[in-house]
């Protein structure tokens, strides 16, 4: 039997200029997945990282990126015309790499929600356990303290001491600042 793993996910999803601000309340303003970047990690000593997803998706409501989304990530609409995926099909994707074996899935606050959101704009079922998904930043603030759960996943490298991916608001990469800080915290006993 395969031994139960951990996954970490990060996503990025559809902005404007001040939409954040705005809670995402303003005209045609959907917070629609742009972006499912997924690790799977070994729940051993080092949080051995065994498997990564990292697929765009395009948005159905607002299909053309802003150019505020694009400087954030610098996600290019001609790279998500050419290998983005239609929801549907990247929610596939996502289910199948949890698979069985994944026992939690960490990510940077509570993406999952927006998952949920993607699902009800697209008439589907959301298809996980609510209790599958924890928020990462509940684990680290009792030991680190509060002022780091207000950083980005893409911060925690300046915030907890140990040398990042050089990209930012990626999926993939910012993942790797999540696992990383698990890892740090295992290492002191504190997860």
């Amino acid at each position: 039997m395969a031994k139960d793993m951990i996954a970490v996910m990060d996503l990025e999803w559809t902005a404007w200029e001040g939409s954040h601000a705005r809670k995402w309340s303003g005209p045609d303003e959907e917070m629609e997945l742009v972006q499912i970047g997924a690790l799977k990690l070994q729940d051993d000593d080092g949080l051995t990282e065994i498997d990564g997803l990292d697929i765009l998706v395009k948005p159905r409501i607002n299909p053309d990126l802003s150019d505020y989304f694009i400087n954030l990530t610098g996600i290019t609409q001609a790279l998500l015309d050419a290998e983005g995926f239609d929801f549907p099909a990247a929610l596939d994707q996502l289910k199948a790499f949890f698979g069985d074996d994944t026992k939690v899935v960490y990510s940077w606050g509570r993406d999952y929600k927006v998952i949920q959101e993607n699902c009800r704009l697209n008439g589907l079922d959301f298809p996980f356990d609510v209790a599958l998904f924890s928020d990462a930043r509940e684990i680290l603030a009792p030991i680190v303290g509060p002022e780091v759960t207000s950083v980005d996943s893409s911060q925690l490298p300046g915030a907890m001491g140990f040398d990042g991916p050089v990209t930012s608001h990626q999926g993939i990469d910012d993942c790797r600042c999540i696992a990383e800080t698990l890892r740090i915290l295992r290492s002191r006993g504190a997860f």
